[in-house]
């Protein structure tokens, strides 16, 4: 993790007059009429952008959205975008419709020094996805340096994330710094005690994670339906909840390992017959539940007593729902930690996916010191893994 901090960021490159290939995530999400529903990735974006364009750079930005696999779709058109990126970025944002390599480079010419150009989705091509070297190469003629601002797809190993990169001279944006800052110090020099909150619906998808914050973290807490197959491994019946059966084995090892002893597991559970937000829920021991009932929430006393450990902490990393919070009452267990978090004297992290929507939800972003612009890219980072849009950049 060390090697991330010796990457050159856009501090250490002269980009006055030069042409500048910006990685960003602009995977934003919509309303029902096709708008931009929530602006908050391009804010993030904007100290890299207004930085480069005070040096009189061109800008052009690449961005992906959603999943076209290759095709185009208008469904999934950044033009959109780019209207709705211009009052944030404070100035005109022009939009290239194509990926035709001469079109592009046309309007790339027509830029003026200092102007912002959004390139269409970027996964209309079939070699973004698949890296194809020879389009990889294409994007980087379109420039002379590039930078990685895209921290969410930065564990996705795509032309416009780590292929460019071999063609170009590659650093990090303002963002990309910020997020293997925090990420970083977390991992390697964290104030104690050390906590990590897990939730999720999967202990598959994060048995990795699991494996290396137990190295490095005082207290992990596990939530969500992942809690349940560590139960089930307890010998708890844990009814009709989802467990990960093939996990069983694992659990049963991990719970009579070394680090057993810095697990903490629900003590009770909010559980319910159907899975519906109208349904009738009880709270129950692990093990207590009716015949054919599911668990689907943390339980007060669980919350409470992980809001003591979160208020003592100095350090505290949270991923993933504890319950299903879409549902308002399978979402008090999740916003609970929320509200401690937003609590803590300690430095607080969130990293992506669900558990920044339920930050949203409640209302309290402002009060959590680092919010991770990507779930699956922070956990990768988290659990160890090399980061191919961040290996790819130039060292200092």
């Amino acid at each position: 993790m060390n090697a991330y901090y010796d990457k050159k960021t856009i501090r250490d490159i002269e980009a006055r007059g030069k042409k500048v290939l910006v990685r960003v995530d602009f995977n934003v999400p919509f309303d029902e009429e096709g708008k931009v529903a929530d602006v908050t990735r391009i804010k993030m974006v904007r100290p890299t952008v207004e930085y480069l364009l005070n040096q009189g750079a061109k800008v052009i930005l690449i961005s992906h959205l959603g999943r076209p696999k290759g095709k185009v779709s208008e469904k999934f058109s950044l033009l959109p975008v780019a209207a709705a990126a211009e009052p944030v970025l404070g100035r005109p944002v022009f939009f290239c419709p194509s990926l035709d390599l001469k079109e592009v480079k046309e309007r790339i010419e027509e830029l003026p020094e200092g102007g912002v150009l959004l390139l269409e989705n970027i996964r209309f091509h079939a070699g973004e996805e698949s890296n194809d070297p020879a389009f990889a190469r294409e994007l980087a003629s379109l420039g002379d340096i590039y930078v990685n601002d895209a921290f969410a797809t930065a564990h996705r190993a795509h032309a416009s994330t780590e292929g460019v990169a071999r063609f170009l001279p590659g650093v990090s944006g303002f963002l990309m710094e910020k997020e293997v800052k925090s990420l970083g110090d977390a991992l390697t020099n964290p104030a104690r005690p050390f906590v990590a909150v897990i939730g999720g619906a999967k202990v598959s998808d994060k048995i990795y994670v699991i494996d290396n914050l137990l190295q490095k973290v005082d207290k992990l807490l596990i939530g969500g339906g992942m809690a349940n197959t560590f139960l089930a491994a307890l010998g708890h019946n844990m009814e009709d909840s989802l467990i990960e059966r093939d996990c069983l084995e694992w659990a049963g090892e991990f719970l009579r390992g070394p680090a057993k002893d810095k697990l903490v597991l629900p003590v009770d559970l909010v559980a319910a017959e159907s899975f519906s937000p109208l349904s009738y829920t009880v709270i129950a021991a692990p093990g207590g539940l009716p015949a054919g009932w599911r668990a689907l929430d943390i339980g007060p006393q669980t919350a409470a007593a992980w809001d003591e450990i979160i208020k003592e902490a100095a350090t505290v990393f949270w991923n993933g729902p504890l319950g299903v919070f879409e549902m308002e009452n399978f979402a008090q267990g999740t916003l609970r930690i929320v509200q401690a978090m937003a609590n803590s004297r300690g430095f607080t992290l969130i990293g992506g996916g669900d558990s920044v929507a339920a930050v949203t939800k409640s209302g309290m972003e402002e009060q959590i010191d680092h919010i991770s612009t990507g779930g699956g890219a922070s956990l990768e980072f988290l659990g160890g893994k090399i980061l191919p849009g961040i290996a790819a950049l130039l060292d200092r």
